[in-house]
């Protein structure tokens, strides 16, 4: 996303004018000097009849002070009653203070989204830090299916939210090719180039991939090659069959995710780490045991369930328990190859290496028992500079009118990403897998997400955006020379009168919009795109109910024919939202329309 220009939003102001209330307590010995202020909040209250804004300033600074956070609130609320923008300053319970603001600061804020135009919501947070974020990752053994489809969404949104917020950010697909599963692709796939030379090969054995989508490898392999690969015993013609099905697989993979629009800068494949001229999984072991986190020893018996990677023999084990895990984890099996765990481990040194201090990783559903080796893994590799955050993201059902999806023909035993997209558009898809939270399990229905209907949140969302223009196109029967240019019009609009936007409805829409800067920040820091989703659903429904109460009280409709300077007012409050609503939706990435079709 190209730089924009950036403003202190609404809520980072009152944190700061708290900020300046503690240091004058601190002046006065009421706070002690160095007293931390990091903890200190400014937020929505939950109960909107509590006032504009929250802050718990008291609650967390009582201890340090020595005081009963009551008695501090006190002193923190004179102060604050007599900031300029702030109307009432009251405590509730035991020491938090509820803000009500004046209502010209409401005009003011949608001045702010004006002058801020397309950088409304960026941010500084970030400093720029670099973050690496791995998301998608899918094996190379076929096209991408609709679980994977919710990770790839997810990792590029958070992505894009990351950058919003002032993040260098590096988005890294790890090409798992050099597991047991990419051998078991190349003979699937030698079967399908048999085939290609005329051999009928009948039907697909067990424990090979019986999908259509071999048929092209196969014939690639067979225009290449000729019959001369079936001459070689498997030993020769295995790594010449895996390197090509690999090479067609991840061009697959890369032309599904381009069909949602989105890519990646770095493609690291696994097997590099052990191939060329350095072993960066023995050098990553050594590293380790030099640091005494790597020995030989026995596993004791695991309890209760079995698990996967147990043996009991003497090994070489990764001292786990010394970093917060439950029990030490084998680095090389019986035959002495590596495990998935010592690669995993060395991998994640590359990215730290690389300058990668922050790094988040999107994970499927069945990975969540393998998070907390691999946080301590990070920890021990890192003497504890560098941080993983891994997000899982759960399974989808996919649905038609509530019934479940029958398997795609193409792919043999899942639906497609690709099948998904055709059907129902790259919009649908993005926006609804993020209408939920990532570790819950997310119900998809073909036929919900096209319906023209508040009920189908992508829709709802995107006319909003949709009507704001309809908007703009009939005022031009009061002011014709409206232009249609987004950065003209805003122009054309700064000098309203926005302060005759008095009724609750219209302010209501205004703290709405003060409050994107601080959803796209809070979002950021916990890595949660879904919050940008659920934000711009809230948007949209003020501003659709404010438009229909006009419907019915004409003189809250945003064009007065008689009124130029109310309408222009008025429009100037429609820029705002559809400014907000283009911005959130391209973090999410999601088109934004000027007409709905």
């Amino acid at each position: 996303m190209p730089d924009q220009t950036i403003t202190t939003h609404l809520f980072a102001h009152v944190l700061a004018r708290v900020h300046a209330v503690c240091a004058a307590l601190i002046e006065e010995g009421v706070l002690p000097a160095g007293i931390d202020l990091a903890r200190i909040v400014v937020e929505p209250p939950k109960d909107a009849s509590h006032g504009d804004m929250a802050t718990n300033v008291a609650m967390v600074l009582a201890k340090d002070a020595k005081a009963k956070p009551r008695d501090l609130a006190e002193k923190v609320a004179e102060k604050l009653r007599t900031e300029q923008q702030i109307d009432t300053v009251a405590i509730a319970g035991p020491g938090f203070i509820n803000l009500t603001l004046k209502p010209a600061v409401w005009a003011q804020a949608l001045r702010a989204v004006l002058d801020a135009g397309d950088g409304y919501g960026r941010s500084r947070i970030g400093g720029a830090e670099k973050v690496n974020v791995e998301y998608v990752s899918a094996n190379p053994t076929g096209p991408m299916h609709v679980g994977h489809c919710r990770g790839a969404v997810f990792g590029d949104a958070l992505a894009n939210l990351l950058e919003t917020a002032g993040y260098d950010v590096t988005r890294e697909y790890y090409i798992n090719d050099a597991g047991a599963q990419v051998d078991v692709l190349a003979r699937s796939a030698f079967l399908r180039y048999r085939e290609a030379l005329g051999e009928d090969i009948g039907t697909i054995p067990e424990g090979l991939y019986p999908g259509d989508y071999l048929v092209p490898v196969g014939a690639a392999l067979a225009a290449e090659h000729g019959a001369a690969l079936k001459e070689l015993p498997e030993s020769q013609w295995l790594p010449t069959v895996r390197a090509k099905s690999i090479a067609m697989m991840m061009e697959m993979i890369q032309g599904d995710l381009a069909a949602l629009a989105i890519t990646h800068e770095v493609f690291f494949s696994e097997r590099s780490l052990i191939e060329g001229d350095r072993n960066r999984v023995a050098d990553t072991i050594d590293f380790l045991r030099a640091k005494g986190d790597v020995y030989q020893g026995r596993l004791p018996p695991p309890k209760g369930a079995p698990v996967e990677d147990y043996e009991d023999r003497e090994q070489t084990l990764f001292r786990a328990t010394a970093y917060g895990d439950d029990v030490d984890r084998p680095l090389l099996k019986s035959d002495g190859s590596y495990t998935y765990f010592a690669s995993d481990i060395a991998y994640h040194k590359v990215k730290f290496d690389s300058g990668f201090a922050n790094m988040v990783d999107v994970w499927g559903a069945d990975h969540g028992g393998y998070i907390k080796r691999m946080q301590a893994a990070i920890t021990a590799v890192t003497g504890g500079k560098g941080a993983l955050d891994v997000k899982i993201v759960q399974l989808v059902r996919l649905l038609r009118n509530g019934e479940p999806v029958k398997m795609s023909k193409r792919s043999g035993d899942f639906v497609t990403l690709r099948e998904v997209v055709d059907e129902v558009g790259s919009d649908a898809v993005r926006f609804m897998m993020l209408f939920r939270k990532n570790d819950a399990v997310l119900d998809f229905d073909l036929a919900k997400v096209i319906e023209q209907s508040k009920d189908n949140p992508v829709f709802y969302v995107q006319y909003g955006h949709a009507r704001g223009h309809s908007i703009f196109r009939n005022a031009r029967e009061v002011f014709p020379d409206l232009p249609e240019a987004a950065e003209a019009r805003i122009a054309f609009l700064k000098d309203a009168t926005v302060e005759r936007l008095t009724d609750p409805a219209e302010l209501d829409l205004l703290r709405r919009l003060a409050l994107f800067p601080r959803i796209v920040e809070a979002a950021a820091l916990a890595h949660e795109p879904h919050r940008v989703a659920f934000y711009l659903y809230d948007l949209a429904s003020e501003f659709h109910a404010l438009w229909t109460r006009g419907r019915d009280l004409p003189h809250l409709r945003f064009i007065i024919n008689n009124d130029a300077e109310i309408t222009k007012a008025r429009l100037a409050m429609v820029q705002g939202v559809v400014s907000v609503l283009a911005s959130g939706l391209a973090i999410l990435g999601v088109t934004a329309p000027d007409e709905m079709r």
